[in-house]
């Protein structure tokens, strides 16, 4: 199943000037590109839950109100490499987180 791209992650894509599609590479969530077309990265892996995954499951009542700042900020302090400008981890931090 493919991963169905939230509009928060389309609001992210349209500040950073890049394309975000569902990735065709195996295990990742999205493929970004740039305006020529060109890709960029596969980024996010499936078996993961991201913010705007969680922001959902806060509106259903699945999670806690909170759960996503919570996630979010515990993912930002793991990964350390992700201001990289243009890296995979880049984009998976402003795409996804």
């Amino acid at each position: 199943m493919s991963y169905k791209i939230s509009e928060y992650t389309k609001r992210q894509a349209n500040k950073l000037g890049v394309i975000v599609l569902p990735s065709k590479k195996k295990g990742k969530k999205i493929d970004v590109y740039s305006k020529d077309c060109i890709l960029i990265a596969s980024v996010g892996a499936q078996g993961y839950k991201d913010y705007p995954t969680y922001q959902s499951m806060e509106r259903k009542g699945i999670v806690p109100r909170g759960t996503a700042e919570i996630r979010r900020k515990a993912y930002k302090s793991r990964h350390v490499f992700r201001n990289k400008k243009g890296s995979p981890a880049y984009f998976a931090d402003k795409l996804l987180w």
